[in-house]
């Protein structure tokens, strides 16, 4: 998928941090947030994020970088419905392979009743992208660290997007910007996609003021929890249950000025 041109110069005039280094950064008191704004708008989010010394991750000479990830679920969508009903404590298991190097992750997320996620991850074989049951040592992760037998999952989303990953100068946040999203339901072949919405996730130490978040105040992008699982899924799902998510959902419309069909 080709990067949105109207990001392209910032990007370019950012410095860079290596995926060496930013793996090396770590968050031990980290608050997870959500945004949701539109493409103009992080043009000049952007702007403002360069201005202030933010860094962009660069891999293998790429600041924009493609993102292929599969969730994985129960035939009764076990995992989409725990979060729908909002359990406090649930899981969501996906593959993920990085377009620009190709690498694939089995990745287990946990989310705690304290309101903090962990995640884990295994390297597997790409080959077994679909075919979870296929990579022993995937096999053996999912009984280690899942709530879930391999036996009772199965295919069930793609989402597909481009991400922008920036550093601040103190390095005591993260953030992922996600853009271009598009969902493939592996059940029933159904697409669909968010045109000019963008997701923004800040990860941040809890301690440490965050500039960023007044960045993002200063534009009037404010928080809005919300699952990429979750609205692919309903998406492409006719007659999913999701009146739980319809303020999300009817946020989401007016910002991105898209439809969801729910």
């Amino acid at each position: 998928m080709q990067p949105d041109p109207r990001y392209l110069p910032v990007c370019e005039r950012m410095p860079s941090i290596s995926l060496e280094e930013m793996d090396a950064i770590r968050l031990m008191n980290r608050v997870d947030t959500k945004y949701v704004t539109n493409g103009d708008k992080l043009v000049a989010v952007l702007e403002d994020a360069a201005a202030a010394g933010y860094r962009i991750c660069e891999i293998e000479g790429k600041r924009i970088s493609g993102y292929n990830s599969l969730y994985y679920d129960t035939d009764g969508l076990q995992m989409y419905l725990a979060h729908h009903n909002g359990r406090k404590t649930r899981q969501k298991v996906r593959v993920r392979t990085y377009e620009v190097n190709g690498e694939t992750y089995l990745e287990i997320k946990r989310k705690q009743n304290n309101g903090r996620t962990k995640k884990k991850r295994v390297r597997m074989d790409p080959d077994c992208f679909s075919r979870l049951a296929d990579d022993a040592a995937a096999v053996q992760f999912l009984h280690t660290y899942s709530w879930f037998k391999v036996s009772e999952l199965s295919p069930a989303l793609t989402t597909e997007f481009n991400r922008i990953t920036l550093v601040n100068p103190g390095r005591t946040e993260r953030l992922t910007i996600d853009m271009q999203l598009h969902f493939t339901n592996y059940r029933n072949g159904r697409e669909a996609g968010l045109g000019d919405a963008v997701i923004i996730e800040l990860k941040q130490d809890g301690r440490i003021p965050s500039q960023m978040r007044n960045i993002l105040l200063q534009h009037r992008i404010h928080p809005l929890r919300i699952s990429k699982y979750c609205i692919g899924s309903v998406m492409t799902t006719p007659g999913l249950k999701a009146n739980r998510f319809k303020e999300r959902f009817h946020q989401l419309e007016k910002i991105a000025n898209i439809k969801i069909n729910k």
